[in-house]
């Protein structure tokens, strides 16, 4: 194994709705409906898909017009839901770029946010020597194809890379295309893993 082939959200940089929506809806059980019946997971996924945020805010809001504002928030207050870099991951990142580690990235991320994030988060822009991002692919983890898209385009084999996400399911679906691949719980476990596979971290 050569290459290693990072997600993103919650590997690098933090995301979760409960940091916004803590605020703008304190009581829980009045915050857990919204974010799983009105700007649900679902809706959520179909801006990594490729919708813009425009549409899916304007959809939203005509299906639950008593929640406009709290729907907007969703966009408009996005970099609250994204409160920095997950501990460590992103020193381990410096480390693989300074030991040469060809570094790839998948990514289930919306175009427009995907722009914000690197301008926020300059090491995004700078680390990979390519980002499948799957608003611009129209696909999503864990899709096989989201996977051989990134091995096409660059001419990788599959049996060079380990692909690193915290979702299981996307972890499953890189090994069903051939990758080694590492379930990631924090920046430490990551850091052994990789070691255990022969990279000098």
């Amino acid at each position: 194994m050569t290459t290693v082939v990072f997600d993103i959200g919650n590997v690098l940089i933090e995301w979760d709705p409960e940091y916004l929506y803590r605020r703008l809806i304190p009581d829980e059980a009045a915050r857990r409906h919204f974010l799983t019946e009105i700007c649900s997971p679902a809706w959520n996924l179909e801006q990594d898909r490729g919708r813009s945020w425009s549409e899916a805010v304007a959809e939203c809001v005509a299906r639950h017009p008593g929640h406009a504002d709290l729907i907007r928030a969703y966009d408009e207050g996005w970099h609250e839901m994204v409160p920095g870099e997950v501990p460590g991951t992103a020193g381990l990142l410096e480390e693989l770029v300074a030991a040469d580690v060809p570094l790839y990235a998948i990514t289930n991320f919306s175009n427009e946010k995907f722009a914000e994030a690197k301008a926020r988060f300059p090491f995004l822009a700078t680390s990979f020597r390519d980002t499948v991002v799957s608003a611009e692919e129209r696909l999503l983890k864990p899709d096989p194809r989201i996977y051989e898209v990134l091995l096409e385009r660059n001419g990788l084999t599959a049996e060079a890379c380990v692909f690193i996400d915290d979702s299981l399911k996307n972890v499953e679906g890189a090994r069903a295309v051939g990758m080694a691949a590492i379930h990631f719980t924090g920046a430490e476990p990551l850091r052994l893993e990789l070691r255990r596979m022969g990279f000098g971290v």
